[in-house]
């Protein structure tokens, strides 16, 4: 669903009013207290319950077998999550910019039928059973179908509609390679099965550094893409007029979109919704300046994934459900409410 940006986006971003600068600075500093608690939270609880005392003690001191559970499993996890909540709300941040759909999220564009494509052909062709070798793969992947997305939709002279139409063409092919590929091998489809889902319980150490230089550089570029794509969200006659390099802006746009939301991807599996929730309700008090999305999404979305982990740990003891399970369920309702809202408002 293509829409052009609302009104407010059509003129440009002028300077906010003193007061609502200050107030979107405090509800800023406000969500890093949020997130904190959040991680210390992701921290505290898991499956297995243990005192804050012991949770204490393993985090700062025991190397036995509370050091075992709060620092290789909860901190990893929790880690993990804050880079990959990130990482994924800047990247719907980005894209929503890039193709003017507010509801506009990475799968919009094919990373994560690119992704999931690459690890099922890594899991059966090449034996890969290591989540290391998925990670590899599956960022191959997503970067792979985002250079394939950028030159289908038009490379420099790409629109929002040749991208979206691009990105859904691609996105669709694969997705049924990618379940023929299952059907015929069952040991595929037994590992997918957990992957697919998205997942923060696999987390390593390894893990994290191997998609850490990745989600820093896209995150950098995200971050200072803020004003150009201001200007491309009002349309790209304004955009020129304001000096703005169509063609630039949106490569590095959908360069950035692809490193962040492709590692994260990569790291943790197909988490839905968390890039299109996050920074559709961040611009709704925010207001469409990317300066102030930015950043609010990369703080409000880790917020979001890590409490829905909490949740899955503790409404299933003492298994779990996993992440992107819980992020579905949340997602679902809140995308027909964001929608049907939109609707009555262009009435």
């Amino acid at each position: 669903m293509l829409v052009d940006s609302p009104p407010e986006q059509r003129a440009e971003t002028a300077p906010a009013p003193p007061t609502r600068q200050a107030a979107r600075t405090l509800g800023l500093l406000l969500s890093v207290v949020i997130l904190v608690l959040v991680a210390l939270a992701s921290i505290a609880i898991g499956a297995k319950a243990l005192p804050p005392d012991q949770v204490w003690h393993g985090l700062f001191h025991d190397t036995g077998t509370y050091g075992d559970v709060v620092v290789d499993e909860r901190l990893a996890r929790t880690v993990l999550g804050l880079l990959a909540g990130a990482a994924l709300g800047l990247s719907g941040a980005v894209l929503q910019a890039l193709t003017r759909n507010p509801l506009a999220d990475p799968g919009l564009l094919g990373i994560n039928a690119g992704a999931s494509a690459a690890v099922v052909t890594a899991i059966t062709y090449f034996g890969v059973t290591s989540l290391t070798g998925y990670v590899w793969f599956a960022f191959l992947g997503a970067a792979a179908v985002g250079a394939l997305v950028w030159f289908l939709g038009g490379s420099r002279g790409a629109t929002p509609v040749r991208l979206a139409l691009a990105g859904t063409a691609v996105s669709a092919a694969l997705y049924g390679y990618l379940q023929a590929v299952m059907i015929m091998d069952d040991a595929a489809l037994g590992k997918m099965r957990f992957w697919t889902v998205g997942s923060l319980a696999s987390a390593t150490n390894s893990t994290i550094l191997q998609v850490l230089p990745f989600l820093t550089v896209g995150t950098v570029l995200a971050l200072g893409l803020a004003r150009p794509l201001n200007a491309v969200a009002m349309g790209d006659d304004t955009a020129r007029a304001l000096g703005a390099g169509l063609g630039r802006t949106r490569a590095l746009a959908m360069l950035a979109a692809t490193v962040l939301c492709g590692a994260a991807t990569a790291a943790c599996g197909p988490i839905v919704f968390v890039g299109l929730m996050v920074p559709h309700v961040v611009r709704s008090f925010t207001g469409p300046d990317l300066r102030w999305i930015l950043p609010y999404a990369a703080v409000l979305s880790p917020v979001l994934l890590l409490g829905a982990d909490v949740v899955g740990r503790v409404v299933a003891r003492p298994s779990e459900l996993q992440v992107g399970i819980i992020t579905a369920i949340i997602g679902g309702p809140v995308f027909i409410f964001l929608v049907r809202r939109r609707r009555t408002a262009q009435l």
